[in-house]
Parts: C-alpha cells; structure tokens; sequence
C-alpha cells in the first residue's frame, strides 16, 4: 500500500485537494501557496522518509473556534505538508475501508449527504418508530482512543509503513497557546483524516445496530435510534450506552443519559 500512496498520482491529487481547500497555516506559519514550490524542491526526500518510516510528522496547531451553544470546538491544524500526506493517506484507505460501511451512515462518504440522512429519519418516523434515542457522544473527535482505532485499522491494513505515518499522524502533539501537548487520543478536526477515522471506529456501532436489527440513522459522531415504543426506546439506549462505553472505550456525556423523544407522524 505504501507505493500506492506515494505514487506521483496519488500524491499530485492529494496536493490539488489541500491547493483547493486553502486552509490556515499550521506550527511552520507555511501558506498553502507555497506548497507547491516545497513539494517541487523537498517532496522526493520527504516520500524516501515515509516509506523508510523516518518522516517526521509536524506539531500541530490547535485553534479553539466558538460553537452555536456558546461552548468552543478545538481544531488540531497540521502544516500544509502533513495536510498534503494525510490526504494521500486519505485517499488509500477510503476505497479499502467503504465497502464495508453500513447504508445508513451518510457523513462524509461518497455520493451520501445530510439530505439523504433527513430522507431516512423521516422513512422511520413514518412507518411507526416514533420514539428515538439520541445519545450525547462527550466531545467525541476529542476523545478517540488510538488504540483502538488502529486495531481496527490495521486488521485491514497490514502494510508497516503505511501504519507508521498513520500512527504519527494519530499522534503528533498540539500546539496550544505556544505550549506542546502530548496525544494518545482525538482525531483532531482539521485533519483531512478525521472524517474517515470517525466513520471507521464509527461503522462498529453502526454493524452493531444492523446485527441487533434496529432502524437507525447516523451522520459522522450524530446518530439517532428508531423504535416502536418508549419501552423499547430505554432498553435499547441503555443498552447501546453501555456497547459505546465499554466497546468503542468512548465516554458519554453522563448530563445528558440517552435520551427518548417521541416524533409526529408525517404526512
């Protein structure tokens, strides 16, 4: 996988992604328009050290914007480079790890939306599972345990290199108002991994819900459960509380224990 991933091809489109995106500048202050000139003179060196596993991930830098709820959301921005090779990454692994993701997950994937996400609420709501579970997943992309998600990971990818710069991407420190922190959990937002590292850890409870046959809807770390009845409903959300708590080693927001609302039949 690791010559896959270094290809000219691969890595011209990963380089064409993050040039469109535009993006602040991460630890090194290096603007997305000078990437191009720093690939030209340093990409060979830089592609050498990511298949001898000697590449060294940068810093990165973490940016608290505010949230709708007055609470604020921590971004973790890597450096224009390590966005180029995250997204190199990016793009091997999500052709490996999309087949097998469920139906009803639609944050970022492709050719599925939010729009399609609000299409199957409404299916479920219609044909009589008025009573939802939403669980409050307690900053999830902050609390992520590597560990976990790389054994998940590597039962698909077995490629060394491959799972090193993955590994020092996972755990490359923050830099937080001037001061470095250690990290061995969050997927940090502003990654151009962390979509697919969330649906990745994210598709087990998914294959959970689809085992235990339950109507479901999930979009990135928001998810809500459909049943019949309100019984049911606090079976199951305590049930599926207790599968992300010990499972997935994801901490829920004990303010806010699985909560059961009940819809309006549409017409």
């Amino acid at each position: 996988m690791i010559k896959q991933l270094t290809s000219k091809k691969n890595l011209n489109a990963a380089y064409r992604q993050v040039y469109r995106n535009k993006g602040a500048a991460g630890v090194d202050a290096v603007e997305v328009i000078e990437l191009k000139s720093i690939l030209q003179t340093h990409g060979k060196q830089y592609t050498d050290q990511i298949e001898r596993e000697s590449y060294q991930v940068s810093p990165i830098l973490g940016v608290e914007i505010p949230k709708s709820n007055g609470k604020k959301r921590l971004l973790g921005i890597p450096t224009v480079v390590d966005r180029v090779f995250q997204q190199a990454l990016q793009q091997v692994l999500q052709p490996v790890f999309e087949p097998s993701f469920q139906k009803h997950s639609y944050g970022f994937r492709p050719k599925r939306n939010a729009h399609g996400a609000v299409a199957q609420s409404l299916e479920n709501i219609n044909s009589g599972y008025q009573y939802i579970v939403d669980i409050d997943l307690k900053s999830f992309f902050d609390e992520v345990e590597h560990y976990v998600l790389l054994e998940l990971i590597y039962k698909k990818v077995k490629c060394k290199p491959t799972m090193k710069l993955l590994r020092s991407c996972l755990r490359a420190p923050i830099l937080i108002d001037g001061k470095l922190h250690k990290r061995r959990k969050g997927v940090p937002q502003g990654s151009p991994l962390s979509p697919l590292l969330s649906n990745i850890l994210l598709n087990e409870l998914d294959k959970e819900l689809e085992k235990r046959g339950h109507c479901y809807v999930r979009y990135a770390d928001d998810f809500s459960i459909y049943l019949r009845s309100k019984k049911a409903a606090k079976r199951v959300g305590n049930s599926i509380y207790k599968f992300l708590r010990d499972k997935l080693q994801l901490p829920i927001n004990s303010k806010v224990p699985p909560f059961v609302r009940t819809a309006l039949l549409l017409n």
